[in-house]
């Protein structure tokens, strides 16, 4: 009998726990009806898909050297709500980040906007004549260290091989974040001011976001100040531009410090 990749992670009536696949085979009774799918751990890894083991307290995916833990369901205690509940330890490499909560409310959870949102590599623009560099992050949903990787990768495609900073301006309208992963956000915007940005200025109408996304980057040592316009950052880039008396992008008071 092929395993079920749920079989894993049934609970077992008897013993109120998570049990593994050979114990659950053994609950079957004469009768009972087994949706058969055929499915190998061994082969996807070796293929090197993706495979992810979703529930309702947590996410697994399956790597090489076994299952990891890596979303937790909001409220959830790992020890207690998972962990206990389960005849092995999975690998928990770093912590898990939090799972979607529109998941677990009633209602629609509006993936259409998700569907239709503007793909990364679209979002980041490079105007050689001014040297400014357009970040488009509104509506972008940060979710995922992989969210974070991602952008960074983009960034240094589009300006890996410039051979010069640039000043951007970066458009933070409904743009969200998990909390757990702003300062892996901020420390990953600290590098790429290190690397490409003379300056930057930075815009959204949330007050809430300015707050928070303002006091990460502050803690890294990025100027944390967002204006609440496009047009307000755009005057800023001006204004820093006419004050230096030189091109846009290449004023030394602006040098360093600044990022996404």
């Amino acid at each position: 009998m092929s395993q079920h990749p749920a079989l894993p992670y049934l609970r077992s009536s008897e013993k109120g726990k998570i049990v593994t696949a050979a114990e659950a085979v053994r609950l079957i009774r004469d009768g009972d009806t087994v949706e058969h799918v055929t499915f190998s751990g061994a082969y996807a890894t070796a293929r090197g898909q993706s495979v992810l083991y979703v529930t309702e307290r947590c996410v697994f995916t399956l790597s090489p050297e076994g299952l990891e833990l890596i979303e937790v369901a909001p409220g959830m205690d790992i020890e207690r709500d998972i962990l206990a509940l389960m005849d092995f330890r999975p690998a928990i490499p770093r912590d898990p980040i939090a799972m979607d909560p529109r998941i677990f409310r009633e209602g629609p959870m509006d993936l259409r906007n998700d569907m239709l949102a503007i793909p990364l590599d679209q979002r980041f623009t490079l105007d050689e004549q001014q040297n400014l560099f357009f970040v488009n992050l509104e509506r972008f949903a940060l979710r995922s260290r992989a969210d974070i990787d991602a952008i960074a990768k983009a960034v240094e495609a589009k300006l890996g091989g410039l051979g010069r900073r640039v000043y951007a301006i970066v458009n933070y309208d409904n743009f969200s974040i998990v909390p757990e992963l702003l300062d892996e956000y901020s420390a990953m915007v600290r590098k790429l001011a290190d690397r490409f940005y003379s300056g930057v200025s930075r815009y959204t109408t949330s007050g809430f976001l300015r707050i928070k996304l303002g006091e990460a980057l502050e803690k890294r040592g990025v100027a944390a100040h967002i204006f609440e316009s496009a047009e307000e950052a755009q005057s800023d880039w001006r204004n820093i531009a006419g004050i230096a008396g030189s091109p846009p992008g290449q004023n030394p008071r602006a040098a360093g410090g600044e990022a996404l």
